[in-house]
């Protein structure tokens, strides 16, 4: 571990054992459960205080399997905790409020009781969104169908079908089993095309590979096409896009494809991650270049691009339509309040000048095996001539 990252890892232990005092020092007394009843939740806690960090670092530091078992139960707590911090904070809000309206009208509250039962729903509201986030997240991703109008479009490329899977995260908690599933449901489709946007893995080749083997199963008369998330960045970009590209995938870098569906020309570019310049400044993003000597006929012109944020640049360049991921649409509450901060869109099909982008929330999960309100989706996207039915 480099010294930022164990800098950023030790602020990161502060941060959540402050987290869990707080919590704790809120709901605790508030509960009234008694002597040994206060102790088990004291030490739920401390549980919980330890594991989450142990969890995201068994996988590299202890041996399989074991080190995924420590990172389901690690992760999972991550999740559980995450809502019960959330909820504590939203508790203490709404008795601030209560407490401001009966100072203001003078009314009678019986506040000891609303205090135990609100310490109460609490952690019981968080273990069962928790829960139902579990199986949501392991359930496998519905499909979406999407069409996406594009003004001037031939008639022979009306109902062209592009299915996209996003952010699988192939890691601790995702293996071959669920992605051959994602696998199987894509070409049960049978698109024209399979757009892959990134963030494919959590974790090197030489531990995954086995695990991501699937994809390489992936079929479409046009192509599979891939282009690199931050997570592949993160995991080793060069030697993931070497097994990409053995699988049979084919990994777009800055560059473009043009393929002849009913002989007419479409434009496929690719990528890389926005922030992969941060990694390798030989692999900066570069949207421009991804498009240099397309064919100036091409009837479409369609970007694979990892995060939305790479659209601003995009647009102006003549892309028809952008392809993304990244966001998970949230995940879980109240993370996609806080996606707009740093991307323009969170999911679903969005307008930005002459160009469409669509957000995939993501085929798998990152982190806690956790989706609520943002569920998981293998994307089917028609191409249609705009006023087609």
């Amino acid at each position: 571990m480099s010294l930022r990252q164990s800098s950023f890892f030790l602020r990161f232990l502060t941060l959540g054992a402050l987290a869990h005092v707080y919590v704790g020092a809120r709901l605790i007394p508030d509960a009234q459960l008694g002597g040994p009843g206060s102790a088990a939740a004291i030490l739920a806690l401390l549980l919980s205080c330890i594991l989450i960090p142990l969890g995201m670092l068994a996988r590299s530091s202890v041996h399989p399997p074991w080190g995924d078992r420590i990172a389901w139960v690690g992760l999972f707590a991550m999740g559980l905790f995450s809502s019960l911090f959330v909820l504590t904070v939203l508790r203490d809000a709404l008795l601030l409020a209560v407490w401001l309206a009966n100072l203001a009208i003078g009314a009678d509250i019986p506040w000891a009781g609303l205090l135990r039962v609100s310490a109460w729903t609490v952690p019981i509201l968080a273990l069962a969104g928790t829960l139902l986030g579990l199986y949501n997240a392991r359930k496998r991703a519905r499909i979406v169908d999407v069409d996406v109008p594009i003004a001037g479009l031939a008639p022979d490329l009306d109902g062209f079908t592009i299915v996209q899977i996003s952010d699988v995260h192939v890691g601790p908690t995702i293996k071959r089993r669920y992605v051959q599933a994602i696998v199987d449901a894509v070409n049960e489709q049978l698109p024209d095309m399979i757009a892959i946007t990134g963030d494919v893995v959590d974790g090197s080749v030489e531990q995954l590979s086995a695990q991501a083997s699937p994809l390489g199963q992936l079929r479409a008369p046009y192509g599979v096409y891939l282009v690199t998330g931050n997570h592949e960045y993160y995991s080793g970009a060069t030697p993931w896009i070497a097994e990409f590209r053995r699988l049979g995938l084919r990994v777009l870098m800055n560059e473009h494809v043009v393929i002849h569906p009913a002989g007419l020309p479409v434009v496929v570019a690719g990528i890389t991650d926005y922030s992969a310049g941060a990694f390798d400044p030989q692999q900066r993003s570069n949207p421009r270049a991804a498009l240099a000597g397309a064919p100036a006929d091409a009837l479409a012109r369609i970007l694979l691009a990892h995060q939305p944020r790479s659209a601003a640049a995009a647009e102006p360049l003549g892309y028809t339509l952008q392809l993304s991921g990244h966001t998970h649409g949230g995940q879980f509450f109240p993370w996609g309040f806080f996606v707009r901060f740093q991307q323009p869109y969170t999911a679903g099909l969005h307008r930005l000048g002459k160009m469409w982008i669509y957000i995939s929330r993501g085929t798998g999960y990152w982190g806690p095996p956790k989706r609520l309100g943002a569920p998981s989706e293998i994307t089917r996207l028609r191409l249609r001539a705009a006023g087609a039915g």
